[in-house]
This record gives C-alpha cells, structure tokens and sequence, in this order.
C-alpha cells in the first residue's frame, strides 16, 4: 500500500487500525456534528486570487510568534488520553514538533506527566490548563513553570463536557471500561490491542495520578470531565498574577472576549471552538477570525485551531489575521498510523502544502499573504427562500 499523501488518506487508516470508540473519540464532535462541517466549509466559502509575475523562486513560511521564530505558522494542538492512540503519544507528538521546529502544547489529560515530557521530548512545550479544581490548578501552574515551560494555554470554553454523541453510543469514558462489545472490538484490532498491553495497558492520568496536591474530589472531576463551570474574569486575573511567563486563553470566539482578555494580561488569544467537540452549533473559528483580529489590532498573539486539513488552510487563516494555527485531528490520523513517524508525516505534507500555496499565490513570504489573496465564495441558495447565507470570513472590500 502506498503511503498515504494527504490528511485525509492519514484519518481513513487510522479508522482501520483504531478501535471504533477509540477512533470515535478522536473524530467525533459534539451532538449532531454540524460543527464538524461549518468547520470545513468556512474554508471551503473563501477562494485564492494570485498574483502573477512575481518571483517565487524563494519561499519563506517562518513565522514569529510570541518573540520567537518558528519554522512554519503551526503548532500541534493539546489532546488528551494520547496514549490510547499510540503508546507514549504525547512524547511521539512533542517529538514530531520538535523535528519539524514547531510548539507542541501539552494538555491536562495528557497520559504523561509534563516533568516527564520535558526531560524526554524537548523542543518548545507549552502547557495546557483546565481549570478543574482550584487547589490541582494551581499546583499544576507551579510545576509547569519549574518544569521549564515557558508558556501557559489556560482554556476556557468547557465549562460543562459536550454532548458527544458517538462517545456516549461507544460507552466511552474514564475509566476506560472493557465490555463484551469493547472485547471484541479490541480483539478485531490486534495491532492497537498488542501495542496497549505491551505498554503497561490502559493510560492513567499522569499529571493527577502524580500531583500531591490533588485530592479525591479533583480527580473525579477530570475523570468525569467536570470543569469549574466558575471559573470568571477575576479568577483570570488571579491566574495571570500567578503564571510568570506567557499566558494564551484558548476558546475565544468574540472579539469582546479577545480584548477583555488582553486588557487583563493575557499574551494572546486562541480563536476555538475546541474542534466542534462543545457547543454543536458554535460558529467557525475562521467565520469569526476578522472581527478578533480587528478587535485585537493593538497587539496581541492571535491563533487559530479548529478545522484545519490543508496547508491552504493554513494560508487561509493567515491572511484573514490568524499568527499561526494549531493541528488537532490532523496529527492524531498520522499518530495512529505510524506514532512519532506517522505525526511528522502529517506536519511535512501540510508544509509543503503551505509552500505550493505561497508559490501558486505569488507570495515569496508567509509574511506578506493577507486578505488581498482571498475572494470569497458566494454560498449556494437556501433551498425555497430566495437567499443567500451571509459570509462572515468575506474579506472585506
């Protein structure tokens, strides 16, 4: 079989060798998954208009971000329960980032602990916060800054779980719990199942299992995916004052949250709706990115996550404002093909994607793409009524 030349060829085999709850988690969103594809089609509603004549014999996608410079406008993505995919899949993931130049964002729910990542992936970590419980969070803050990490991604859109659908149907959920069904699933799977009991068998939660600070009350609450649905602006503030070094919020999706964030400390915002996996019907992270960026034109890091399956994507998403973006799914498809291999697979096809655009588009620079590149798709009728579904990710004229 050949190898697999674009993202979607990665998620088409890694729905092979995966288990379908396993699979499911990764893939699925919230309730009826019309998030998954208003995602998708935001990209899809804006085109490219080039520019011809100019010399392209020379490309650069570097991008600074943050005071630093990366080797393309990308970063992969905190997800959780990794391991589950790939044995040790967080440091498979952080590993790829570092081979390709690129952040790699570890999250909450990671399968290793993040003093463990730090000595062992290396390359630029960040770390992800859920704010389940006060006392755990803060205790998390304080390890990862002796950890060495330099940046904190505190997310803030799931107070309550999302309704994923596909994840309930499979029984899915932490504990992992194997049921007659899950057997047999598992055993149709022989390369996933040898690999997970190779590995010492079902991930735990390392960042919770190892911190002495967690009490029972904060574990439950990561197990059953239960967030401090109080957590508001002041206990940001307090976060900011307690953080020393970079702080993103992640899950911004109106450009008066994105100000009042950076007005309060923040070092950028995090344009998401968490991969469609929250509030179905959110609106798309690209429909949405103009009005932040306009908002947030003072300064300011603006990132992107959510929908992302084609450097044009990226490009995209650059030239209506976005610093850089953040690969979720993307990355997992190739981690569960191949782990480490499979991950930095998907990263080189979506640069060299990224610079066939800039070539095609006439651009020598990432730097120099912005929304005179785009044209905006006129949207198909709705069927009967005459009209015509506005495009919020139109540049404007």
């Amino acid at each position: 079989m050949r190898s697999p030349i674009n993202v979607d060829e990665f998620r088409t085999l890694a729905r092979r060798r995966l288990p379908r709850r396993i699979f499911d988690y990764v893939d699925g969103g919230a309730e009826d998954e019309r998030g998954l594809r208003r995602n998708r089609a935001a990209f899809e509603r804006v085109a490219f208009l080039p520019q011809r004549l100019v010399d392209v014999s020379k490309r650069d996608m570097s991008t600074h971000l943050l005071g630093q410079t990366i080797a393309a406008p990308l970063l992969i993505a905190p997800t959780g329960m990794n391991s589950l995919v790939w044995p040790n899949g967080d440091i498979a993931l952080a590993r790829a980032a570092r081979r390709a130049g690129i952040p790699f964002v570890m999250s909450t729910a990671a399968n290793i602990s993040l003093e463990r990542l730090a000595g062992e992936a290396g390359g630029e970590l960040w770390y992800q916060l859920y704010v389940l419980h006060r006392d755990l969070a803060d205790s998390l803050v304080d390890r990862a800054a002796r950890a060495g990490y330099r940046t904190l991604v505190a997310t803030v859109d799931v107070t309550l779980n999302g309704k994923r659908e596909r994840d309930l149907r499979n029984g899915f959920g932490l504990p992992l719990r194997f049921t007659p069904d899950a057997c047999l699933d598992a055993l149709a799977h022989p390369r996933w199942t040898y690999a997970l009991l190779r590995n010492g068998g079902v991930p735990t939660l390392a960042n919770i299992e190892s911190s002495s600070s967690a009490s029972i009350e904060a574990r439950a609450a990561l197990l059953r995916r239960q967030m401090d649905a109080s957590f508001a602006w002041d206990d940001l503030i307090r976060l900011r004052d307690r953080w020393p070094h970079r702080l993103l919020v992640k899950g911004i999706l109106r450009a008066d949250d994105a100000l009042r964030c950076l007005e309060l400390g923040a070092d950028g915002v995090i344009v998401s709706n968490h991969g469609a996996r929250q509030l179905d019907d959110a609106a798309a992270t690209l429909d949405v990115l103009p009005a932040v960026k306009a908002a947030c034109a003072a300064g300011g890091a603006l990132l992107l996550d959510s929908g992302i399956r084609r450097g044009s994507d990226v490009v995209k998403a650059i030239a209506l404002g976005a610093d850089a973006v953040l690969l979720g799914r993307a990355t997992l498809y190739g981690l569960a093909v191949a782990g480490e291999a499979g991950a930095s697979r998907v990263i080189e096809i979506v640069k060299d994607e990224i610079d066939r655009t800039l070539a095609l588009l006439g651009c020598a620079s990432l730097a120099n793409v912005d929304a005179r590149h785009l044209y905006p798709i006129e949207p198909i009728p709705l069927r009967g009524s005459g009209q015509r579904a506005s495009n919020a990710a139109a540049p404007s004229a």
